[in-house]
């Protein structure tokens, strides 16, 4: 194989992203936009590349990206899981600082439902004694 593609899938809340990884000069696009167009926070940017600031490998790798569901918040999250688990896929040697970041670990918090009988998930309508 003279040019690998790492393929994999990363999760947060709703939202679902896959990566396809390749060898390049560290262009990142995100259903078919500019990295810096798609996500506008310079918060979540970070966040999205901090598992390839962490190894060393921003410059290395050019990424696509698909991702869907979900808000910005949760698509970069789950952009950050699917590059953290495609760089562990590139070498082993990456996954020591990976896990110790947590960069490997999904996260599993999702929305609490809303019941019946009150107007959010854990909210309840004014109690009047009389």
């Amino acid at each position: 194989m003279a040019n690998p593609v790492y393929n994999t899938v990363g999760r947060r809340k709703e939202s679902v992203a896959r990566i396809f990884m390749k060898p390049g000069k560290g262009n990142i696009f995100i259903n078919g936009r500019p990295f810096k167009d798609y996500i506008c926070r310079e918060s979540l940017a970070i966040v999205v590349t901090q598992p390839l600031d962490l190894t060393d490998q921003r410059e290395s790798y050019d990424i696509s990206v698909n991702v869907k569901g979900g808000g910005l918040s949760g698509q970069a999250g789950a952009i950050r899981l699917g590059i953290a688990r495609a760089l562990n896929d590139v070498s082993t040697d990456f996954r020591p600082a990976l896990k110790d970041a947590g960069f490997l670990t999904r996260d599993a918090r999702e929305v609490e439902r809303k019941k019946y009988g009150q107007p959010g998930a854990r909210k309840k309508f004014q109690f009047s004694k009389r």
